[in-house]
């Protein structure tokens, strides 16, 4: 099991890796395509086309790796895109435990 309190070497400098990543990230909200407190992948979700957008989104940057940006920055979009997938997908469990609970609840009323 892994222990919190031991400190990590990583081999592929992971760590380094994921301050970046959450640095892009935090940037993409500063961006032009974001408008107040949305941007237009919210609406996207919201519509319910959110998983193939995103997948669209991996597919497309991994097609043009290296061709157009930079290499970092068109693999940080690839992750960026997988973790709001992920993001997305964590919603979704949570409103069906929600369903079920309120199910669970009518159910002994």
């Amino acid at each position: 099991m892994y222990d919190r309190k031991q400190p990590i070497d990583y081999k592929f400098k992971e760590d380094i890796t994921l301050a970046d990543l959450q640095e892009y990230v935090d940037s993409t909200y500063n961006q032009h395509y974001s408008q107040g407190k949305s941007q237009a992948t919210d609406m996207i979700v919201d519509a319910g086309f959110g998983e193939g957008f995103c997948i669209g989104n991996i597919m497309k940057y991994a097609m043009r790796y290296g061709k157009k940006d930079d290499k970092r920055k068109e693999l940080l979009k690839i992750i960026h895109y997988a973790i709001i997938l992920l993001g997305q997908r964590q919603k979704e469990r949570e409103m069906d435990m929600r369903r079920f609970e309120d199910e669970m609840q009518e159910g002994t009323e």
